[in-house]
């Protein structure tokens, strides 16, 4: 009896021991306990800054898919840093348990960008391109009218940017070309070349929607912001732009225009978003005919009989276009078109003021000139940056030193209004780049 009490008690032992290794060797397997043990053996300056990263990365993160307006929201507030983090890091959890990672669901969303340069425009227009490339978040396809002298520059140009900096966008150049009338009326209509704006629905027939900008244009913030106002047009827009003032009895098409336009003070088409489906599939209620016209059969006819009253050329008619079919517009803020009128009669764009420049518009020539030193300090720091610096030191640091000597100014005197936006897309910038690469803890 004795004999079979200690064999029993034996064998209870043994299974005991071997449970205890069993789990014991599972656990010290374990990928995650690995990496809770790895975290513990950081110095606690290591662990500090990894738990400030997870929080960042946690309260930005893991949000949903969200529209324009509420996107627009919290970029104004600081909240969007970086949707992809989450994804990122349930991605490096799966590797390390041994588990493939799934494809991306969808292509990868290419924004598209038109501008039209002639004469002596190369210059100023690769530094709006520059802009557009620091900043954005997606990648970029460039459509660049030009002149035939100016075709090789801009491609000499762009091909010289560093690798990493043109895997961010595409671009194509192509000639200047007038789908109907006389192609040098239409050249001398304003600008060299400015009319071209008009007939980018008929040429770019692949493209489904576009944003336009004059050479003139400088993005201080990613694109991407512009460009999600396609989602917050309702069903019947079809383009966006911005009122040319926001005071009438200072506004030019309030006093002195001789035609129709649309609203109070009129657009500026200098910044121009499209959805060029709807362009292409919509019939224009006109002054002409009793029916609509498409998009192609009405810019002749109306640059015919309005040729005589208008003083902007392709603004002008884009402005009687809108007049006639005022539901077919999205207007947005002055903050997204601003242009020395906002400011050399005083301040009058009150969500600059409030939420800073996101594009600066320098018409009048005031970027080559000492007319309007505050904008000229955007655009010669911008200029003069080279893709191998640091945004900070060589961009951001010059533009806020440089803006001491515009106080004085009417432009200058509210420098916030200038740097506001630039400085926070930068911070954005470099936390999407730090921040990201960090593995979030729970």
């Amino acid at each position: 009896m004795r004999i079979h009490c200690k064999i029993v008690a034996i064998a209870l032992c043994v299974g005991v021991f071997l449970l205890l290794y069993f789990f014991g060797g599972n656990a010290a397997d374990d990928p995650l306990l690995r990496e809770v043990e790895e975290n513990n053996s950081e110095p606690s300056h290591a662990k500090l800054r990894h738990n400030v990263a997870s929080k960042f990365v946690k309260k930005t993160h893991d949000e949903p898919r969200i529209g324009a307006e509420e996107a627009l929201k919290e970029l104004k507030e600081g909240k969007i840093i970086n949707r992809g983090a989450k994804v990122n890091a349930k991605s490096r959890r799966r590797n390390n348990a041994g588990r493939p990672v799934s494809k991306r669901g969808r292509a990868e969303e290419i924004m598209h960008l038109a501008v039209v340069a002639c004469g002596n425009r190369l210059d100023e227009t690769l530094t709006m391109v520059k802009s557009a490339i620091l900043f954005s978040i997606k990648k970029i396809k460039f459509h660049i009218f030009a002149e035939d002298p100016l075709a090789s520059q801009f491609e000499k140009g762009l091909n010289q940017w560093p690798r990493d900096i043109s895997a961010k966008f595409q671009y194509r150049v192509y000639p200047i070309t007038f789908s109907v009338g006389n192609a040098e009326e239409w050249k001398k209509l304003f600008k060299p070349c400015a009319a071209q704006r008009l007939f980018l629905p008929v040429i770019l027939k692949e493209v489904d929607s576009l944003l336009y900008v004059d050479t003139d244009v400088l993005f201080l913030r990613p694109m991407d912001d512009i460009w999600a106002f396609l989602k917050a047009f309702n069903s019947t827009q079809l383009a966006a732009m911005a009122p040319e003032h926001e005071v009438p009895k200072i506004g030019w098409y309030s006093r002195f225009a001789r035609h129709p336009f649309y609203g109070v003070t009129g657009v500026n088409s200098g910044v121009m978003l499209m959805n060029l489906t709807r362009i292409r599939s919509t019939m224009f209620k006109n002054s002409m005919i009793p029916g609509g016209l498409s998009w192609e059969d009405l810019l002749h006819p109306l640059y015919q009989k309005y040729k005589n009253h208008i003083t902007w050329g392709d603004q002008d008619l884009l402005n009687i276009i809108f007049h006639y079919n005022p539901e077919c517009l999205f207007t947005f803020p002055c903050q997204w078109n601003y242009r020395p009128d906002h400011c050399m009669y005083g301040s009058n764009c009150k969500e600059a003021e409030e939420e800073g420049v996101s594009i600066l518009h320098g018409n009048r020539g005031v970027y080559h000139d000492d007319k309007q030193p505050a904008f000229k300090v955007v655009y010669d720091a911008i200029h003069d940056f080279s893709f191998e610096d640091n945004l900070f030191q060589s961009l951001f640091y010059p533009i806020q030193t440089k803006f001491l000597e515009t106080v004085n100014t009417l432009c200058g005197r509210i420098p916030q209004v200038f740097l506001k936006q630039v400085e926070k897309t930068m911070r954005t910038v470099y936390e999407a780049k730090v921040v990201r690469h960090v593995k979030p803890h729970k």
